[in-house]
């Protein structure tokens, strides 16, 4: 038997003349088009209300757990202090300690619920100015926003140009643009960079992690702290419910104007030159998921802001997006 090695000639059925350039190409898979399912998720979830007979349900639960256990720590401290002073006296003085907690997380609580009530009915009142054309209304609509950023040094310069202007100004809608060039641009500026951060730990947690519900959750916390940075960064400074009602507005303003889907204008946006369809089809669902955060980060400093855009556009989906994804999926 012959060890000799040597060139393996392969005979092809084939025309000679065939070559890797000239053969068909290979046909792709008829995939559907990502529409940002994470998102779509989380705006199901958070802007979903439940029934009367629910929330009656929930509250009749939360205070009957809480009288159970109001009962029990009263039973068990003055039991302890029967049996044993000094351990009755050591666990009142720890039941006393978180009962004074609970208050002073309920008065957070409470404070930021005002807070956001009192933004809400500066935004509400510009626009009634606005409407009505009304220099009076606006003039009032400037005061209460001065008030409300008295305490804030990066303004200190925007809120004395603004005084220094605001006798110039003779129409409403000129009183209120001054308003919002002088105090709200560098609060704009950075509820962008907070919706742009948002968008894209988004984007990369859906496109590089594969685990099943990895991308809901992240969208889910990723979206509810974004809306809860940019009220504060409004002087909204909500609270743990107060984000929670603050997410769900937003979220169900979305879903009641259809912004929560993945549009025409979107996918153009995103898809224009190719780029979806140069990526994977997991990179395509973060890139879209991103997109749609940065709806809602729009849509939250909209309802954050105490004054609505009127002379300042409102920031572009698109343009958060192309700062967000810089580089992130290459070019």
């Amino acid at each position: 038997m012959s060890d000799e090695k040597g060139p393996v000639l392969i005979e092809l059925d084939g025309p000679a003349d065939d070559t890797p350039a000239t053969a068909p190409p290979v046909p792709e898979p008829d995939l559907p088009p990502p529409t940002g399912q994470a998102m779509q998720t989380v705006a199901t979830l958070t802007a979903r209300r439940g029934g009367r007979l629910g929330r009656w349900f929930w509250s009749l639960a939360v205070a009957i757990i809480g009288f159970v256990a109001s009962v029990a720590a009263y039973d068990f401290v003055t039991g302890l202090i029967a049996r044993n002073p000094v351990l009755g006296a050591t666990a009142m003085a720890l039941v006393s300690a978180f009962v004074f907690v609970m208050l002073i997380l309920a008065l957070r609580e409470w404070v930021a619920f005002v807070r956001l009530r009192r933004v809400d009915g500066i935004h509400r009142r510009a626009e009634e100015a606005l409407a009505h054309k009304s220099l009076p209304e606006a003039r009032e609509v400037s005061r209460s926003l001065k008030r409300l950023y008295a305490g804030r040094d990066e303004l200190k310069w925007g809120l004395e140009r603004l005084s220094e202007r605001e006798g110039e100004q003779f129409e409403a809608e000129d009183l209120l643009g001054l308003a919002e060039a002088e105090v709200l641009a560098p609060l704009d500026a950075a509820a962008r960079l907070e919706v742009e951060a948002a968008a894209r730990q988004v984007a990369t947690v859906t496109a590089i992690v594969p685990l099943a519900l990895a991308d809901v959750v992240t969208a889910l916390t990723s979206n509810i702290r974004m809306i809860r940075r940019v009220a504060e960064i409004y002087g909204g400074r909500a609270g743990t419910l107060g984000s929670w009602r603050l997410t769900r507005a937003v979220m169900t303003h979305l879903v009641a104007t259809g912004a929560v889907a993945v549009g025409d204008d979107l996918i153009g946006s995103l898809a224009g030159g190719g780029v979806l369809s140069k990526l994977s089809r997991r990179f395509g669902e973060g890139v879209v998921n991103g997109a749609l955060t940065a709806r809602v980060g729009v849509a939250a400093m909209e309802v954050c802001r105490p004054l609505p855009f009127n002379r300042k556009p409102r920031p572009s989906v698109t343009g958060l997006v192309k700062r967000a994804l810089t580089g992130l999926f290459g070019t």
